[in-house]
């Protein structure tokens, strides 16, 4: 049964991949980090796309991992969850009894904490993709999606389009651990034959988000009438593609994309982060003096930006959300259900916030 978020162009891949009772090419699919944010918002698509699909969900559920979003599937026949870390053989081998098709969203994802902490970025990132592509090898597996990032190709100055062909000039440890594990599966198939696609998004929204991220931070923050941190001049620009256009994304490169191919997967929408956190605040109606200008991180990107013609001409994928009503959206959720939010917002995120903005945000008053 398709459900009320399944969006028009998955009705259109249905009614595509359509031709008998069964849409999709898959029986059972493994989602890695299916807790995470986009994870869980992928698990929901794929569920909506076919009644006889089934899903396992490894998930090792760190602090972006949250189980309650996915709460309401607890005694759905057809989905399983598997709590293990990627980086352990045994947890991979587990979860892939039975799949014939893998999602690797499995990752740690904050460039801020990876500046912390690079360590973990490279156990979970890079080892944990290896891992799991020699368990995929051993189960004979043969489609393997990698979801990547627009941050491998770097800073793109003004006007530039990445294509995918792009050199790879990541700035920070997360962006670095991410070009890698990328390149790990591409070598994965052409060395030993598995099918492997890599998606290549931009920053993505919508419900579920962790708080760390600008948008849900900068609404958490004024709903709760908290300055809002600024790195810098707040000009550094990002493409903003909503998490249901990228599960879209997602399920086109997995059912039709090439083997050995990425696909840059991007909205065309950009904007200043400074420029987004005011129309964050207007749709509020919270004062703009709660975004407060701090010392920038190491190394911040100032652009990012991606040629997306390979997957429009050649998959058929076009985003469908219009940013401003898909703000809009995002603004309710967090609005509608802030029980969620208050509930991740425990001890470790209060310390990580500590660290990360306590004294940017004081030298900010000092100055004021």
């Amino acid at each position: 049964m398709l459900t009320r978020t399944t969006s028009r162009q998955t009705i259109k891949q249905l009614n595509i991949m359509s031709g008998s009772s069964k849409t999709f090419p898959y029986r059972r699919v493994l989602v890695t980090g299916g807790c995470g944010f986009i994870g869980s918002n992928l698990v929901r698509h794929l569920l909506a796309l076919d009644r006889t699909l089934e899903i396992v969900n490894l998930d090792a559920l760190t602090y972006a991992g949250n189980p309650e979003n996915l709460a309401d599937l607890r005694s759905e026949p057809r989905y399983r969850f598997v709590h293990g870390r990627v980086e352990s053989g045994e947890d991979c081998r587990r979860a892939l009894d039975g799949v014939d098709a893998v999602l690797h969203l499995a990752a740690e994802t904050h460039v801020d904490r990876s500046i912390l902490g690079p360590q973990v970025f490279v156990t979970t990132n890079i080892v944990g993709t290896q891992v799991l592509l020699d368990a995929v090898l051993e189960a004979g597996i043969q489609r393997f999606l990698y979801a990547s990032t627009d941050e491998v190709y770097g800073a793109a100055p003004g006007g530039t389009l990445f294509h995918e062909e792009a050199p790879f000039h990541p700035s920070s440890p997360y962006a670095a651990t991410k070009a890698a594990a990328d390149l790990m599966a591409l070598a994965y198939g052409r060395t030993f034959g598995v099918e492997v696609v890599v998606t290549r998004c931009s920053n993505n929204y919508g419900p579920y988000q962790f708080p760390e991220k600008l948008i849900p931070l900068a609404i958490i923050n004024a709903l709760s009438g908290r300055p809002i941190p600024i790195y810098g001049d707040g000009l550094q620009e990002r493409d903003w593609l909503h998490v249901e256009d990228h599960c879209a994304a997602i399920v086109a490169v997995l059912t039709r994309g090439a083997p050995g191919l990425a696909y840059n997967a991007g909205s065309g929408r950009s904007m200043p982060n400074l420029e987004l956190v005011h129309r964050l605040l207007d749709s509020l109606d919270k004062p703009r003096g709660l975004a407060r200008h701090v010392a920038d991180r190491p190394a911040h990107d100032r652009r990012y930006a991606l040629d997306t013609t390979r997957i429009t001409v050649e998959l058929g994928w076009r985003p469908e959300h219009d940013l401003s009503t898909g703000l809009e959206a995002t603004v309710a959720w967090y609005r509608d259900h802030r029980p969620w939010w208050a509930r991740v917002q425990d001890g470790s995120y209060r310390r990580y916030y500590e660290e990360q903005y306590g004294a940017r945000l004081a030298e900010a008053e000092r100055e004021q």
